[in-house]
């Protein structure tokens, strides 16, 4: 009987061992889907897009004043967030982080990794359009960085128009991705319009920034960091503003923190 039962229970321990190994793969892969990929595909977009917006700036000719800038931010941001949306949400942009998180559509505990790639991605999108571009030319766009405002009489229309220019980014994002009564397939091409014209009608003024990211990689690259409060203070109000918005007034039953039926 002895001699019957040993195969039994080393092919127990075998089975054991395999579902074992089998689970801590999952796990594995679960960990690095749901924390690691995202962080990943963020930095990268974040890169990319920066990339592309900065050359707009940095090679942007004076005939085509905001419409090359307008049209390269835009669509280079539409294209990444439809390759690239489906596995981080597709932010690149940490006010977009903020309100995305306030209104559920983001773990908390990866609104600071998101942040944090989102801003390396800014540097290595900088850095990438300072080498490929000859010197003469990034001077004179100084790196791309937002070089709009040089006065401080200039300061509170700059950060009143960043704020407005960012909550429409932001609504796009929320309302076209997260919100689940008004999402849809077509928000990838919406938050690229957005950018579009939000640049075309406050570049003069503010630059129209809109995304903290942006303004942080090429200010380090040309180390310009005249009035760069403003690129982190608007968007971030603004991100704030709109995610209480959705909160509390225009998001769905499931979203809303009030007048729910139940």
């Amino acid at each position: 009987m002895s001699g019957e039962q040993t195969p039994m229970c080393s092919m127990d321990l075998r089975e054991v061992k395999v579902k074992e190994t089998s689970m801590a793969g999952r796990c594995r892969v679960f960990w690095y889907e749901q924390y690691v990929q995202p962080c990943i595909v963020e930095l990268v977009g974040s890169a990319l897009f920066i990339f592309i917006g900065c050359l707009s700036v940095i090679e942007n000719s004076p005939n085509t004043g905001l419409l090359q800038p307008a049209l390269a931010h835009g669509l280079a941001l539409g294209l990444i967030i439809a390759t690239l949306g489906n596995i981080s949400g597709g932010h690149f942009n940490p006010a977009v982080s903020l309100a995305v998180t306030l209104i559920g559509g983001l773990k908390t505990m990866l609104l600071v990794p998101y942040w944090i790639s989102q801003l390396l991605g800014g540097l290595v999108g900088a850095a990438l359009a300072k080498v490929v571009s000859p010197e003469e030319r990034f001077l004179n766009a100084s790196g791309a960085a937002f070089a709009i405002v040089k006065q401080q009489e200039q300061v509170a229309e700059a950060l009143g128009v960043e704020i407005i220019l960012t909550m429409l980014l932001v609504l796009a994002v929320c309302m076209g991705a997260v919100n689940e009564k008004t999402m849809g397939p077509l928000a990838p091409f919406s938050i690229g319009f957005s950018v579009i014209v939000d640049i075309l009608a406050g570049g003069g003024i503010s630059g129209a920034c809109m995304n903290p990211a942006r303004a942080f990689g090429p200010a380090a690259m040309a180390g310009y960091w005249s009035f760069h409060w403003i690129y982190w203070l608007g968007p971030l109000l603004a991100g704030l503003f709109v995610g209480l918005l959705i909160r509390l007034f225009i998001g769905d039953e499931k979203t809303r923190l009030i007048l729910k039926s139940r």
